[in-house]
């Protein structure tokens, strides 16, 4: 009896093995973008978000998970020009797309003039902000330059002016538990030549 158990056992692990992949098997696809001006090719699991490829897959670590949900800003990276929280959206969305983090922006022998500005005015504490921070400033600082308003905009139908309001407004989606808020101000009103 003991030998025809074996052998149900034995010839159950060999089909398991030989079946088709279960439903909950991952869907891999490759995807094609552009990381701070180099193409890069991934092979990745169709539900790896964003910001799951910039830090497990091509280790750019800059880029921080915070929250998860979308509701700090600490993952904030630029896509085609636009800001974005990256834990927010699937690599896959991507494909062609031209994506900037906080690496793109400046090496420490050259910094972006934000990064430069943020250490300046002590525009951090912890740090752990201050990627998604600086990404969202250089995209606040393009959507002013373009002339795109926001929901303190006083008046649509003209440019709008990098008032505190505004600049507080637009980088709402941005937290830093630490409240060097007042320093993020200076650091990028300074860079974009002053406040309205």
């Amino acid at each position: 009896m003991a030998a025809s158990a074996a052998t149900v056992t034995l010839a159950g692990a060999a089909s398991t093995a030989n079946a088709a992949p279960t439903p909950d098997a991952p869907s891999l696809v490759k995807v094609a973008f552009e990381v701070n001006g180099d193409k890069r090719v991934l092979t990745l699991d169709t539900r790896t978000t964003l910001l799951d490829a910039l830090r497990e897959h091509l280790k750019l670590t800059g880029t921080k998970k915070g929250c998860d949900h979308g509701q700090c800003g600490a993952c904030t990276v630029i896509v085609d020009g636009r800001r974005i929280n990256s834990c927010l959206t699937l690599a896959v969305m991507h494909e062609g797309d031209k994506v900037t983090t906080i690496e793109g922006l400046g090496t420490p022998d050259k910094l972006h003039p934000l990064q430069a500005a943020f250490v300046k005015h002590d525009g951090y504490q912890c740090g752990y902000c201050t990627p998604g921070q600086i990404c969202s400033a250089k995209a606040v600082l393009d959507e002013i330059k373009a002339g795109v308003p926001s929901h303190v905009t006083q008046d649509i139908t003209k440019d709008p002016k990098l008032t505190e309001a505004e600049l507080r407004e637009r980088m709402s989606g941005n937290i830093c538990r630490c409240g060097a808020y007042s320093n993020i101000v200076e650091a990028i009103g300074e860079v974009a030549g002053g406040l309205a």
